[in-house]
């Protein structure tokens, strides 16, 4: 029932983990996808070749996804190659696996934590923005986190929060242009990001606080982006779609 064909789909983060999979199931589903990332180049030529092997139009594009100039080249890519950006998943971020509690954390990480995951996050959206037509879609990889907090991570909880904000906002202010805007919030995923508090019984005490007993697959979440960016989810716009086995229901 899914297709997106004739579609155009952006994804960054898009060279391992839950943008990996959103670039393939993107690619799948019909659209040509562009994949911006900042240093996995064989994770990246990966994502393309699989995209490219779809009979899909695909690029990838190398560059600092923090910054101004990063997302705006990214986008210009796009619309020199494909004509247009018509869906935009928001995805690169980072989680710093140290827990670190407030009053020890130092400006640095706090800086490059909010650079990374909201500045990022503007100038994405921003730049897609300017060139999105009537009935495009934006959507962002937010987090639980940023809906219950997390001790140790405040930094992260605090940019995730602020994302689930600005997709509300957003959601208004681009209504008018039929432009919806959603976020999907994973709960604990199978990326590398998160090696560190899963080793040991470290993953094994994290599924049994889950209900459904299992952390989610980069493509559990790939699975309702492609939901919200498809004609299926037309009259959704500024939810916050959970993904994380119920977790949130356990405290």
């Amino acid at each position: 029932m899914i297709s997106l064909a004739g579609k155009n789909a952006l994804v960054t983060g898009g060279a391992r983990g839950i943008g990996a999979a959103c670039a393939r199931i993107l690619a799948r589903a019909g659209a040509n996808v562009g994949i911006a990332y900042r240093s996995r180049d064989t994770e990246a030529q990966a994502v393309l070749d699989d995209c490219l092997a779809m009979g899909r139009s695909a690029f990838a594009f190398k560059g600092d996804l923090a910054t101004r100039e990063g997302h705006d080249t990214f986008v210009h890519e796009a619309v020199v190659r494909f004509g247009g950006v018509d869906i935009f998943v928001g995805n690169s971020g980072i989680w710093p696996p140290t827990p670190v509690d407030v009053g020890e954390l130092d400006d640095a990480r706090w800086r490059h934590t909010m650079q990374t995951n909201l500045d990022g996050m503007f100038y994405g959206a921003r730049a897609a923005i300017r060139q999105m037509p009537h009935g495009g879609r934006l959507i962002f990889i937010s987090s639980t986190a940023g809906q219950r907090g997390e001790a140790g991570h405040a930094d992260y909880a605090a940019s995730k929060g602020a994302m689930i904000s600005f997709v509300k906002s957003l959601a208004v202010e681009l209504g008018p242009r039929d432009i919806t805007v959603n976020s999907v919030a994973p709960g604990w995923v199978d990326t590398e990001a998160v090696e560190r508090p899963f080793a040991d019984d470290g993953r094994a005490r994290i599924e049994r606080a889950i209900p459904l007993g299992r952390v989610a697959a980069p493509e559990d979440i790939a699975g309702p982006v492609l939901f919200l960016a498809s004609s299926l989810a037309r009259h959704v716009t500024g939810e916050i779609l959970n993904v994380n086995g119920g977790s949130v229901l356990c405290g």
